[in-house]
Parts: C-alpha cells; sequence; structure tokens
C-alpha cells in the first residue's frame, strides 16, 4: 500500500490549499447531497451519509452547511440534481487511473475529462479497463503526533481492522472493510483518538513504479483531474521512491 501512502502524503498537503479556498467543501456538500438522496437523511441508518458527514467535520466544515446538503438530497430544500458516474484511464507509463465524478451535466463532464487527458499526456479508457485493478477499503488517518502507535494499533485492530500502515511521514494510515469502517472509527474515538479523515476508497492491487521526470509529469495529470469541479475522488498505482517523493512535496 504504499504507493497510495505516498499519493495521501501529497494529497494531504495540497487539501490545506483546497481547504483555504473553499473548493473541498464543495466536493463534501455534493457527497452529502448525493449520499442523503440515496439513503436518507439519518446518519444513523445511511453509512454513506454517516461516512460523508465525517469527512466534512474532518475539514471544518459548519455545522450548517452540513445540514443543508442533507436537506437538499432530501428534497427539503431545493437542489442540484448530480449524476454519479465513473472514468477510467491511463497516465504516463502506463499506470492506472480511476476516477470518480458527480455532475449535472455528463456529456460536458466527459468532454472536459477527455481533453485533459489528451492534454497532459493520458489516455481515456473504456469502463472496467482499470477498475479490476483496485479493491474498495475505508481509510482512517491519524496523526502520528497524536498518539502512540501500539495503542493504535491495539484499538483499530481490536474494533475490526485489518491493517494498519506507518508508511507515510505525518500521519497513521488504518484499512478497513467498506462495512466496518464506520465503527472503527468510532471505537478510536472511543479510544480517546483524534482522527484526521475516515473515508471511503479504493486501494492498488499494485504500483507502477516512476522516475522523478516521469512522476513530476504524472502529478500534473493527476493534479488537473482532481482540479475538475465535477471530480470527487482519484485513485491510482503509482510509486516513486522517497527521494522523489520529497521532490514532488517540495515543488
Amino acid at each position: 500500500m504504499s504507493g497510495h501512502s505516498k499519493w495521501s502524503t501529497i494529497k494531504r498537503k495540497k487539501g490545506k490549499a483546497d481547504a483555504e479556498r473553499g473548493k473541498i467543501f464543495t466536493k463534501w456538500i455534493k457527497e452529502i447531497t448525493v449520499a442523503a438522496r440515496a439513503g436518507g437523511g439519518d446518519p444513523d441508518g445511511n453509512p454513506r451519509l454517516r461516512t460523508a458527514i465525517a469527512g466534512a467535520k474532518g475539514v471544518n466544515m459548519p455545522a450548517k452547511n452540513i445540514e443543508n446538503a442533507i436537506k437538499k438530497g432530501t428534497g427539503e430544500l431545493p437542489g442540484v440534481s448530480y449524476e454519479e458516474n465513473t472514468y477510467e484511464g491511463y497516465g504516463h507509463a502506463g499506470v492506472a487511473i480511476l476516477i470518480e465524478v458527480l455532475t449535472d451535466n455528463k456529456n460536458r463532464t466527459t468532454a472536459e475529462i477527455r481533453h485533459i487527458f489528451t492534454k497532459y499526456g493520458g489516455n481515456l479508457g473504456e469502463n472496467g479497463c482499470v477498475s479490476w485493478l483496485f479493491d474498495p477499503k475505508g481509510i482512517i488517518t491519524v496523526s502520528k503526533d497524536s498518539v502512540d502507535e501500539e495503542k493504535l494499533f491495539e484499538i483499530a485492530i481490536e474494533a475490526g481492522a485489518e491493517d494498519v500502515s506507518a508508511d507515510s511521514d505525518d500521519a497513521y494510515e488504518v484499512y478497513t472493510s467498506l462495512q466496518d469502517l464506520n465503527q472503527v472509527a468510532q471505537a478510536m474515538e472511543d479510544g480517546g483518538i483524534t482522527l484526521l479523515s475516515q473515508e471511503a476508497s479504493k486501494i492498488p492491487q499494485n504500483q507502477v513504479m516512476l522516475d522523478a521526470d516521469t512522476a513530476v509529469k504524472f502529478m500534473r495529470l493527476l493534479e488537473m483531474i482532481e482540479d475538475h469541479d465535477d471530480v470527487q475522488k482519484v485513485y491510482s498505482n503509482f510509486d516513486v521512491s522517497k527521494e522523489t517523493l520529497e521532490k514532488l512535496q517540495s515543488g
């Protein structure tokens, strides 16, 4: 899971800038709205909504924004109807890219995603071309400064977590099945552990190692995809050396 950890480290740094300009709020509002529309506005009976609310709280979204997003999903407030869609393709050196979007205009979004792939050196593929390379998982991140690894491991594994990774420099990553994500997160919070985030994710089964020059080009493609307003999540199976990671972070 090392490739995922390194991408997560880069995204955490980038996520701080996104939060400052409110962009990440928009992504969580969309997810909450769609989750509430699909499964109802009660988070106790809607795991997807519960996870989305936890994610929104993790980026300090105001409670009123969360409440309004739920009401838009349940129809209590007027709102835009979003459609879920997935795009799959390849980046530099054949790295797999899996994209999840929420859009109010599928044709427009498809054209724009295709343009990004073409402009920045990738290839948009057919549905199913890379999705089989990723396994659905729950991921909980915890700052390394906030908890002892032994305590974290004990609480997480006892609650049903599958693995705890310390590969990232700044955070532990706790991996769970999707169905166990919320119960593990709750057990960790009950144990006095402060969570940076919890989310439903997809983990690559294997990684493609990129050299420094290729990694810079690939990261540009990945960042342009993530910056698209309709894109919710981007998954990839790239990996880089520690030295290359430090260059990417400093750049």
